[in-house]
């Protein structure tokens, strides 16, 4: 097994010596995370050893083309031992982990970092400039979740290392804050707010909804929105408040998306549509049966 040995600070050295560390050249300025890394990382800690402390793994995502903007899409767990003197990181199983995720997603490559607790470990900055290797020339982003709950949430802080000194030593590394934002892609959206429902549960248990009551929940959150839009543009047309022109700006392009339908028109298109959509569903359910019945009648010959 291949293992990366960590130790402060003479390992340290002898990395300088041989001219392993390498210095980013491009620094990140944003960061968008996707809820599903959030949720891998806390399925590592909870499974973690029981003598484990905290856990460390990979970051996965893409770039913009300057490097600056960084999408982390997902991750994956690194075993690693610590003890007072040293860290070992199981680099084997690093490469493997990377190597097969290459071939379900070929855009994502290795962007950062993550670990567990409450505050930064003393090896943290030796860990950095491993995955500072990694991302070269980029800089790779360091991702903190507060397992200890120390401040009564589940919070998480996004950081980039800096080199400090005159020397390019890899212990000498100050962690400074990255702006980040939590990214809701579609999919995920809906598998959230299906979570949250269950806090409204007693049992802590959510049921999936129809598509028609979904559909009814996206028109009602539709005309929320319009309520406000046009209450918006009332109290503007009133003077009650203050015209902004970015969101007049918005608004004009959002209007001018909308095709010019009479209501007669819209009604027709409406119903042929829900017919061919009623028609489909006919056809999807009779071919289901006549499927059933003919894996039932195979099994019987």
């Amino acid at each position: 097994m291949s293992m990366l040995n960590l130790n402060l600070p003479t390992l340290a050295s002898s990395l300088v010596k041989s001219g392993a560390t390498t210095t980013a050249t491009t620094t990140t300025q944003q960061c968008y995370i996707h809820p599903v890394v959030l949720f891998s990382i806390l399925d590592h800690f909870l499974r973690r050893n029981d003598n484990q402390e905290r856990v460390i793994g990979t970051l996965l995502g893409v770039r913009s083309d300057d490097g600056r903007v960084v999408e982390v899409r997902s991750c994956f767990a690194v075993p690693h031992f610590e003890t007072d003197d040293q860290v070992e990181v199981d680099m084997e199983h690093h490469r493997t982990m990377f190597s097969l995720h290459k071939r379900a997603s070929a855009r994502e490559q290795i962007v950062g970092w993550y670990a567990t607790g409450s505050k930064l470990s003393k090896y943290a900055a030796l860990i950095q400039d491993f995955y500072s290797r990694e991302t070269a020339p980029f800089s790779a982003v360091h991702l903190v979740m507060d397992t200890d709950l120390s401040d009564g949430q589940l919070s998480i802080k996004c950081l980039q290392g800096s080199p400090v000194g005159a020397g390019a030593h890899p212990e000498n590394c100050l962690f400074l804050p990255l702006p980040y934002e939590l990214q809701y892609p579609d999919a995920e959206l809906s598998a959230l707010q299906v979570a949250a429902d269950s806090n409204d549960s007693e049992e802590g248990i959510a049921v999936l909804v129809s598509d028609m009551e979904q559909l009814e929940r996206s028109i009602a959150e539709l005309h929320a929105m319009l309520e406000r839009v046009s209450a918006y543009v009332h109290s503007v047309c009133t003077g009650k408040s203050k015209a902004n022109n970015i969101v007049g700006k918005y608004l004009m392009d959002m209007l001018a998306v909308v095709p010019k339908v009479d209501d007669k028109q819209f009604s027709t298109l409406f119903q042929s549509h829900l017919q061919d959509i009623l028609m489909v569903a006919y056809l999807t359910n009779l071919t289901r049966a006549q499927l059933n019945i003919a894996d039932r009648l195979q099994r019987i010959v």
